[in-house]
C-alpha cells in the first residue's frame, strides 16, 4: 500500500515588511514637506549661524594663552633689568594678554609713568575685548531671525490652508490637515534652529567672559610687576 508523501508548501509572503526610513530620510522628507521657499531661508540662516559661531570658537580658542606662565616669563626679565627681552616674550606669544602686555611695556620703556601705562593698558584691553566680541552681535540676529522666518512660513502656510478649504468649499479633514502641517513644519525647523544656535551662542559668550577676566587679573599682575622693579 502506498501512501504519497506530503509536500511541504513553501508560501511565500504576499508583502515584504517596508525598511523602516532612516532618521536622514525622515528629516528630508519633513524638509520638502515643509516647503522649498522658507525652509531653504531658516537652513541658509542656520548654517551661516554656525558657519560664524565656528570661527569665533577657532579665534577664540588661539585666543587663550597662559598667562600665568607667561608673567612668569615677564617677571624673570625686568628682576635683570630686561625690558627688551620681556617685550620679546610678549611678541612671541600668542594672544591678547601678551598684546596689551607689549604695549604696556613699550610706553615703560619710553619712559612714562605707572599710571600712564596702566591707563594704556586699559585702552587696548578695551579694544581686546571688542574684538573678541566681534561677529557675536550677528550670531544673535540669527537667532532671531529664524524663528521669525518660521513663524512667517507657518501664516503663510494657514493662508494657503484656508484658501483650499475656500476652492474645496468643504472643511475637510484632509485639505485642512496638510494645510496645516506645511504651516508648522517651518515653525519647528525655525525653533531648532534658533536652539542650535543659542548654545553656541552662550557658548562663545562663555569663553569671551573667561577671556577677559583673564586679561584683567593679568593686567593687574603685570602692574604689580613693573611696580616691584620700577628703577
Amino acid at each position: 500500500r502506498f501512501t504519497q508523501p506530503e509536500t511541504v508548501e513553501q508560501v511565500a509572503p504576499a508583502t515584504q515588511e517596508a525598511a523602516e526610513p532612516t532618521f536622514r530620510e525622515v528629516i528630508k522628507k519633513q524638509f520638502i514637506d515643509g516647503g522649498p521657499m522658507f525652509m531653504g531661508i531658516v537652513l541658509f540662516i542656520l548654517l551661516l549661524g554656525m558657519a560664524i559661531s565656528i570661527e569665533r570658537i577657532i579665534y577664540l580658542t588661539l585666543a587663550s594663552a597662559n598667562s600665568k606662565k607667561l608673567l612668569e616669563g615677564i617677571e624673570a626679565k625686568m628682576k635683570s633689568g630686561d625690558v627688551e627681552g620681556a617685550k620679546n616674550i610678549c611678541k612671541n606669544t600668542r594672544g591678547p594678554v601678551a598684546s596689551i602686555f607689549t604695549q604696556g611695556l613699550i610706553r615703560y620703556q619710553d619712559g612714562q609713568t605707572l599710571e600712564e601705562v596702566e591707563k594704556s593698558l586699559v585702552s587696548y584691553g578695551a579694544v581686546a575685548a571688542g574684538k573678541l566680541e566681534s561677529g557675536l552681535s550677528w550670531v544673535g540676529l540669527c537667532i532671531s531671525l529664524a524663528p521669525m522666518f518660521g513663524f512667517m512660513g507657518t501664516v503663510i502656510g494657514m493662508i494657503s490652508a484656508f484658501d483650499a478649504i475656500a476652492a474645496a468649499g468643504d472643511m475637510s479633514p484632509t485639505v485642512v490637515a496638510s494645510g496645516m502641517k506645511v504651516a508648522l513644519l517651518t515653525t519647528v525647523f525655525g525653533l531648532i534652529a534658533a536652539i542650535i544656535l543659542q548654545i553656541f551662542f552662550n557658548f562663545i559668550a562663555a569663553k569671551i567672559e573667561s577671556i577677559v577676566n583673564d586679561m584683567e587679573d593679568a593686567s593687574i599682575s603685570f602692574m604689580d610687576i613693573l611696580v616691584k622693579y620700577n628703577k
